[in-house]
């Protein structure tokens, strides 16, 4: 099993609700097909770089999950089928990657990074 991170933009007519139906969603599939899902966050309205299908904002939703490299076609189909996506990219994390996620959520300050004084 591998590591990815899924970047979904959806299209910004949808509610509160419609907008979580949709996380939980793909959520689901990771689950179902054997995969397992480490973190998401909403990030919600944001502007786009440049207007897509004649939007210029989104729901931006991140979600990080571990599953079979097989697995990533199936959601890709989904993606593409679903009305609400207007956009989605998926990135492999390798394990430093992942280390860094996991310090950025707990908090914890890396080397690199200046303290504000």
């Amino acid at each position: 099993m591998s590591n990815y991170e899924l970047m979904v933009i959806f299209t910004p007519v949808l509610s509160e609700e419609e907008f979580k139906t949709a996380q939980k969603k793909y959520e689901t599939l990771v689950t179902d097909n054997g995969g397992v899902v480490e973190h998401t966050k909403p990030w919600g309205l944001k502007s786009l770089a440049y207007p897509v299908a004649k939007k210029t904002t989104g729901l931006y939703w991140i979600m990080e999950y571990s599953a079979p490299t097989s697995f990533n076609e199936k959601l890709k189909i989904q993606l593409l089928r679903d009305e609400s996506v207007i956009r989605h990219m998926f990135t492999v994390l390798d394990k430093y990657a992942v280390e860094y996620n996991v310090r950025k959520r707990s908090g914890v300050q890396s080397s690199t990074e200046k303290t504000e004084a």
